[in-house]
């Protein structure tokens, strides 16, 4: 007599910024694979609700489109996450998923987690173990109280799992490896085959550098304002620099730091979608950034990294000089450069997956395995 099919686990999958729509393609690829039927509803925030930033990282990534667009927007720290947390908490009451999943570290993440713990229901947490060691940091604080509320903590690196452990969050706690890597590794050829960036701003690879800016401790007015300054001056000493702007930064720029010029060499951008990026970093003799997921993207790509803050949660990166700590205000950012200007980097094929700090690309079936096992044991 045959056993009857176990019906699809419901899932629901709570994104709303760039990095976790990069994080969500390998996972929404790996559900149509699973040993289990998945049903995945993916829910964005709005968190990012420019359409260079959310639109467009959806259709280039081949991410099911969401769900529910909760449209929240830009707004205060408490403002915005208390907004999404009610949107949130809605859905869920209605849809009883039997797991939840966030991604990284936004208050799409907390508000996602919390909601869901409130409602008694399992919430798989993909990049935990995550620590600065900086609470002035939102997202720092936004990862604590994640992987504390979750039942899954899904660790990209050795180091994740130690900090893990040292919190008594072990039992819960898999090496997975990062899907970052599983989208950088799938999607690095695509963007040399189908991105038009270097051709529409005629840059020859090697020869510029490429900037982004946005975390919240580098856009007040007087912090984004001394970064732009050192911005200039990188830009007219080392040569070309593409500067996406962000649209937080943007926004500052605007109200705040209106009477500031980009220096000649300085080019600024629109935000660009995911292909752009990452033909820019394999073409770009270096990367100066605050952003968590570009500094593994440069270094999945052999795209020397500078950082444009105090610390980084992504300590694996700083081996061999891959990723170097310029700190927020940019003091240091002119003798590391000097450095990396007689740098030389290859140019040319895309990487080949291969075993490292970050695992060897297939993190995205483990991850959907291990919610896979967490609906089980409900059972």
């Amino acid at each position: 007599m045959c056993a009857a099919p176990v019906a699809a686990i419901r899932t629901v999958s709570i994104v709303g910024a760039r990095p976790q729509f990069v994080k969500l393609a390998p996972v929404a690829r790996a559900m149509q694979r699973a040993r289990l039927s998945i049903s995945d509803q993916i829910v964005h925030t709005g968190q990012h609700y420019d359409d260079a930033m959310s639109k467009q990282f959806f259709e280039e990534l081949g991410i099911p489109q969401p769900a529910l667009n909760l449209g929240v927007g830009s707004a205060s720290q408490g403002r915005q996450t208390a907004r999404m947390l009610e949107a949130i908490e809605a859905h869920l009451t209605e849809v009883r998923p039997d797991v939840v999943v966030v991604y990284g570290d936004t208050n799409s993440t907390l508000a996602g987690a919390l909601a869901a713990a409130k409602l008694h229901i399992p919430v798989a947490h993909v990049e935990a173990g995550l620590r600065s060691f900086n609470r002035k940091m939102p997202e720092e604080l936004n990862r604590i109280v994640t992987d504390h509320l979750s039942q899954l903590l899904l660790a990209p690196t050795q180091t994740a799992i130690d900090n893990l452990v040292r919190e008594g969050l072990q039992p819960r706690a898999l090496l997975s490896g990062d899907v970052m890597y599983d989208a950088v590794l799938f999607n690095a050829r695509r963007a040399q085959q189908h991105s038009g960036i270097l051709r529409q701003l005629r840059l020859e690879p090697g020869g510029y550098g490429v900037t982004t800016v946005h975390r919240a401790e580098n856009t007040g007015a007087s912090e984004l304002r001394t970064l732009l300054q050192a911005l200039n001056e990188a830009a007219t000493d080392y040569g070309r620099i593409v500067f996406p702007m962000h649209p937080r930064t943007a926004a500052v720029l605007r109200s705040e730091v209106a009477d500031w010029q980009a220096a000649p060499n300085l080019l600024i951008t629109q935000p660009l979608g995911y292909l752009d990026m990452l033909a820019l970093l394999q073409g770009a003799k270096w990367v100066l950034t605050d952003s968590g997921g570009l500094q593994k993207e440069a270094y999945f790509l052999g795209c020397p990294c500078v950082t444009l803050r105090n610390e980084t949660e992504w300590p694996e990166t700083l081996a061999e000089g891959a990723n170097r700590i310029a700190g927020s205000d940019g003091a240091r950012l002119k003798q590391i450069l000097s450095g990396q200007h007689e740098r030389r980097r290859s140019f040319g094929d895309p990487p080949c997956a291969k075993d490292g700090p970050f695992g060897a690309g297939n993190a995205a079936p483990r991850i959907v395995e291990a919610v896979c096992e967490l609906y089980e044991l409900q059972q």
